[in-house]
Order: C-alpha cells, then structure tokens, then sequence
C-alpha cells in the first residue's frame, strides 16, 4: 500500500499507510525537508492546524518533530479513519483528527494556531478562499506561519494583505509558499 515517512524527530523513520484515493497526493519528500527546514524555529511547542490533511504528512512530521497540538482536518471518511489509525500506531496523544469540511470547520468555533498547513485539492479553488477564512475568522495567532502547497499553474492572488510572502519554491507540478502573519 502507499506509505508515507516520518523524516524527523520521535517517529523519524517511521512509515505511515495512506489510502490510495484519488487526488490524494502527499507532500512529497524533499518538498517536506525543504518546508521543515524553514519552519525549523516554529514547529516545537506549537499549535498546529493541518487542513485537507490527506495522507497526514505534514501534521504528523510536525507532531514528531515537537508541535504540542495538531488538529487534523479532512473530509473524507476513510482517509480520517487512517490518520486515526496512524496517530494510535506512534501514540500520538497531541494529535487530532476532525472528520469534516475545512469550510465547515472554520466556520465554527475558532481557536489560535500559531502554524497552520493548507495543502487543498488541486484545481479547485480552494486555496485562497480557506486562506482568508482563517484571518477573517480569527483562527491565526500573531506572527503565525502558513504554509501553502498549490499547482504550480496557480496564481495566488487574493491572500490576506497582512500575510508577509517568507519563502516560495517550486517541485514538479507543486508550488509552495511560507508566509507569515503580520499584526
């Protein structure tokens, strides 16, 4: 089956399934070290929101690598049933999973993050709209960091005018974006 590694911290190593669903793509490796790399700083002791989570990958790097709470969100059923399973394989008591629509989700109740992972489905969308729900909506703790990982066709216009543009870099059909939030 398709597996996904942990390449840093407690669960380095570790090997983690994902369902092979379509359109489910995982951050690949070298994206994941570039992005942890960047985030080297910000990822111990944090809260962490991972939206459209996917195979769980960035999430859970970030639980391994120190993050005190991630909350995974995704929509797709079995999918969360694995990312369930793949927190009770390494223990991961800081991590949880939220079976739900990320719109849905940030329309609720918001709570700060001090890092957030956006990695939408591709050609849909989705990217810049959830990217201002999370600052019109409060979700965001001061000086924050976003990551956004998008088709590299994708003009990301429209994002929040107090989102400072740290990092951009593009692999294969992927671009990906670290910004940070500026009071």
């Amino acid at each position: 089956s398709n597996k996904v590694k942990i390449i840093a911290g407690q669960w380095r190593g570790r090997n983690l399934p994902f369902p092979d669903i379509k359109g489910l793509r995982p951050t690949p490796v070298r994206v994941r070290e570039t992005v942890f790399n960047w985030l080297q700083y910000d990822v111990i002791a944090s809260r962490c929101l991972d939206l459209y989570a996917g195979s769980g990958a960035l999430g859970m790097e970030a639980a391994s690598r120190g993050a005190k709470a991630v909350v995974q969100v995704e929509d797709d059923a079995q999918v969360c049933r694995q990312l369930k399973q793949n927190a009770e394989l390494v223990s991961a008591s800081q991590v949880k999973i939220v079976q739900q629509d990320v719109f849905r989700y940030l329309a609720g109740n918001a709570q700060m993050y001090d890092l957030v992972f956006l990695d939408p489905p591709f050609s849909k969308g989705y990217a810049v709209q959830a990217a201002n729900w999370l600052e019109e909506k409060l979700w965001l703790a001061n000086h924050a960091k976003i990551y956004i990982e998008v088709e590299n066709t994708l003009k990301l216009t429209g994002l929040p005018e107090n989102w400072k543009k740290l990092k951009h870099k593009k692999a294969g059909e992927v671009a990906y974006y670290l910004f940070e939030r500026m009071d």
